[in-house]
């Protein structure tokens, strides 16, 4: 393919850009994402879905005290940032307005940018969220960006190595083809419409990913075969630091970007505001990374190549290209570095080097709130085998230096706040966390790593199988097993007995509700 250079078409509904790779149809000045060439397919994203469904940004958020609320995010200006024969970054703004009465009115500025390159098979997105002193108060449960791919060719997904598989159609979803079970948006698929996948359970829960364990994630079509697949090259933006879960891909077929989720943890995740409070977060960018092959035998082969992409972008941030003075390059931001060491007079009388320890800057104040911040920005890294480690990168600001050692329970918070400037290289030398305890340790269940891998995951109910969890160190996915309890202990609670019985058998890795059915004659 000859090398095209970045061209714009402007019409007074849409955009078109086009790359020689990639050619975007984005609405204006609503910003929304209708239709994505790929490949010689004229939109890769679904037809038969409305154009607001196909490309787009949404949020979920209340009032104080009040109902939830879905809104998509549609811009209100269009402008263009940056135009060259090789880059072009695109701004689609909606500005909060305190003069429009109203209390469906978000509290919220919000610029939605895409650029794309040339000589680049995708695109990248990103969101500039702020509040003014003029902005009243709400809460911020949820911000992503969703792609709907096209239904009839998008069939694949793939989440890690071991996490591919064949997805159903949304038709299976409904009355006729699925049963609606009784969690919410978990169906029994009863008729499918590949028969293959008869008797399974489909649930988007169950291809939710930590932070620390994501980084890309997508589908792959057939006729032709083409990879679609979101990278996110940093994991800073997103809220509740590296053990937070958050969504990947869905029945849709649908691509998903997390940015602030409050999934398995509920209203403390979100990111309340008082009146008046200013904000301003970048959300983003991610890439948006396509590929392709002619031949069916290297389909796989998109995956691997996904994976190696993500490893560009990850060095390659922060990035040089985003054109918003929110947005931070790498001459911008600061660094820590340091040492941690475990401090266990029970185990050993010398300090232990933290070895894998899980080390983090974030907002949060207090020990392991790190867990439900949503406002800032988190910054975590891996310690070496000798407990060093070194967090690049930083956006200047004040932060909380947390942490957390498989190992050992409780969570580390440095005393001192730490004051990231830009440029700053701050050496904290040796640092030391003491684990809370008592006295020596007599006995034990399971090991402190904040995973469930050595306790009890029962076999599911083959009433409810998700064949992908079968025999899969995450089994615990699989749908129902809250009532597996009840049915491995029918009539009496599960009895451990220190030094005989062994967790990986004996403790139920829930704790969870027996049920009992009493019948009077």
């Amino acid at each position: 393919m000859s090398m095209k250079n970045v061209t714009l078409i402007t019409q007074p509904s849409y955009i078109t850009i086009d790359n020689g790779f990639v050619k975007l149809t984005i609405s204006k000045p609503q910003g929304l994402v209708t239709a994505v060439k790929y490949a010689g397919v004229e939109n890769i994203l679904d037809l038969k879905s409305n154009e607001l469904n196909r490309g787009y940004w949404d949020i979920n958020w209340n009032l104080p005290g009040g109902h939830n609320r879905y809104q998509l995010l549609r811009g209100s200006e269009y402008t263009v940032i940056n135009y060259s024969d090789n880059h072009l970054e695109v701004s689609f703004k909606s500005t909060y307005n305190p003069s429009i009465r109203g209390t469906r009115l978000l509290p919220l500025t919000f610029d939605i940018r895409y650029i794309v390159k040339s000589r680049v098979s995708g695109f990248y997105c990103y969101t500039i969220c702020e509040r003014f002193d003029n902005c009243p108060a709400f809460d911020l449960a949820q911000t992503r960006m969703v792609f709907t791919l096209h239904r009839d060719r998008f069939h694949y997904m793939a989440i890690t190595d071991e996490k591919q598989r064949v997805m159903p159609m949304p038709d299976d979803l409904l009355p006729g083809r699925g049963k609606q079970l009784i969690v919410p948006e978990s169906v029994l698929l009863v008729n499918p419409i590949n028969p293959d996948l008869k008797g399974e359970v489909d649930d988007k829960y169950q291809y939710s990913m930590d932070n620390k364990d994501g980084g890309v994630h997508g589908w792959i079509s057939s006729n032709p075969i083409i990879g679609f697949w979101i990278i996110f090259p940093s994991q800073e933006f997103r809220n509740g630091g590296p053990t937070k879960q958050n969504l990947t891909v869905h029945t849709g077929p649908a691509c998903l970007a997390m940015f602030h989720g409050s999934h398995y943890i509920g209203n403390e995740m979100n990111a309340r505001f008082e009146q008046g409070e200013t904000w301003r977060k970048v959300l983003g960018p991610v890439f948006v990374y396509l590929n392709s092959t002619s031949d069916v035998s290297n389909a796989y082969n998109l995956w691997l190549d996904a994976k190696k992409q993500r490893l560009i972008q990850e060095s390659l941030w922060p990035y040089d290209f985003a054109n918003s003075q929110y947005y931070l390059t790498d001459k911008e931001r600061g660094s820590v570095s340091g040492r941690l060491f475990v401090q266990d007079r029970f185990i050993s009388s010398s300090l232990l080097p933290a070895k894998s320890a899980f080390i983090g800057l974030s907002a949060a104040r207090t020990e392991g709130s790190w867990q439900l911040e949503s406002k800032g920005y988190q910054f975590w890294v891996n310690t070496d085998s000798d407990g060093n480690f070194t967090i690049k990168n930083v956006v200047p600001g004040i932060y909380g230096l947390h942490g957390w050692i498989p190992g050992f329970v409780g969570d580390y918070l440095k005393q001192e706040l730490i004051t990231i400037s830009q440029g700053s290289e701050i050496q904290m030398g040796n640092i030391t966390y003491a684990p809370p305890r008592d006295g020596p340790t007599i006995w034990e269940i399971g090991f402190p790593d904040r995973t469930a891998q050595d306790y009890y995951v029962p076999d599911v109910n083959p009433m409810y199988v998700n064949k992908l969890f079968l025999n899969s160190p995450e089994k615990f996915r699989q749908y129902g097993l809250w009532d597996r309890y009840t049915d491995v202990n029918p009539k009496y609670d599960q009895v451990f007995t220190i030094g005989v019985s062994d967790p990986k058998k004996d403790w139920f890795f829930a704790h969870v509700d027996r049920y009992m059915i009493y019948l009077s004659i």
